[in-house]
């Protein structure tokens, strides 16, 4: 119920009356007393004028199951969250919940990952209570040869996300990293279960360095958060509906298509790549001139005279020692 009073008070341009909410949600005037002193412990801050209501005044920096439910306004994605203050990882707790016949849509947080999982089997640092650790689960009607494209799908909502919330100007670097200033602050891991024709569910793992303050010195050359580049602390629960806002309306568009063709320009002028010399890693090592990505989500390379597409791989400037 927390949720729903949460929710009520952030819509309300002014004070909302007791009895209100009472009648909305069905309840006694004690049930929802007894909710506002459990906000009020959580750190919101709530003014209660007599004949006038209740008035929200200010929110903590929470990733909890009411603070993103009381802000959500998707329609599917995120309106359910589990959360938990410390996990081994999110992907793998999302695993177990997507088990579940009504998962869809659900979205798993914590405030502290021990065991943070990024691409290629390393590690992702995860600090308390200063980024976003989430996870969502999906069940899409997709051919599973497709579903490495729900990647490219969220890093373009989150780094949508960001620049609405931050004002900072995030970019991507292809295929799944957020960059900002030239460093990343943001990496997506997306896991999927499948039949050879069908997709039992795709997990959607987000982490997102939102106001980490130091970085150990391996990394700090290349990884920043969005507190560092701001210099202003982001409120971690209004970053997240945002970006599920844009997933949603991208993800939406996706199924339709059945591919990334209605995403593409606007992928493609986030895409800190675009133009530049780039050379892939791999088996053997190729150096060339990205020129964006096509309707399958892979890189398209100018190399000497021929268009090569690349479909996963590692992408850096040439001839630069920088992340991208």
């Amino acid at each position: 119920m927390r949720s729903e009073i949460l929710k009520i008070l952030l819509e309300g341009n002014n004070y909302v009356s007791g009895q209100k909410m009472c009648e909305e949600l069905h309840v006694s005037r004690t049930a929802v007393w007894k909710a506002m002193n459990q906000l009020k412990d959580e750190g919101y801050e709530i003014e209660s004028v007599t004949n006038k209501g209740y008035r929200i005044i200010s929110c903590p920096d929470l990733v909890t199951q009411e603070a993103i439910e009381g802000k959500i306004k998707t329609r599917v994605l995120g309106k359910r969250v589990h959360y938990q203050m410390e996990v081994g990882s999110t992907n793998t707790v999302a695993k177990q919940f997507a088990e579940e016949k009504n998962s869809h849509g659900l979205l798993v947080t914590a405030d502290l990952q021990n065991s943070g999982k990024g691409r290629r089997g390393r590690s992702w640092v995860s600090p308390k209570e200063s980024g976003i650790w989430m996870t969502l689960i999906l069940k899409p009607e997709l051919d599973p040869r497709n579903a490495s494209m729900l990647t490219l799908v969220a890093a373009l909502a989150v780094a949508k996300g960001i620049c609405e919330v931050t004002k900072l100007d995030a970019k991507i670097k292809w295929p799944n990293d957020i960059v900002v200033n030239k460093k990343k602050v943001c990496g997506i891991l997306t896991e999927m279960n499948a039949e050879l024709d069908f997709i039992n569910y795709v997990v959607v793992g987000i982490g997102i360095n939102v106001n980490v303050t130091k970085f150990p010195d391996e990394i700090k050359e290349i990884a920043s958060s969005l507190y560092l580049e701001s210099g202003n602390r982001i409120n971690r629960s209004e970053l997240i509906c945002k970006a599920l806002e844009y997933f949603e309306e991208y993800y939406e568009t996706f199924l339709n298509a059945g591919n990334l063709s209605s995403l593409l320009e606007e992928y493609n002028t986030f895409l800190i790549n675009k133009g530049k010399m780039v050379k892939i890693l791999g088996e053997t090592q190729l150096v060339g001139t990205a020129k964006g990505i096509n309707d399958k989500g892979e890189l398209i390379v100018t190399v000497g005279d021929e268009d090569i597409t690349v479909m996963s791989g590692e992408v850096s400037v040439r001839g630069l020692y920088e992340y991208v």
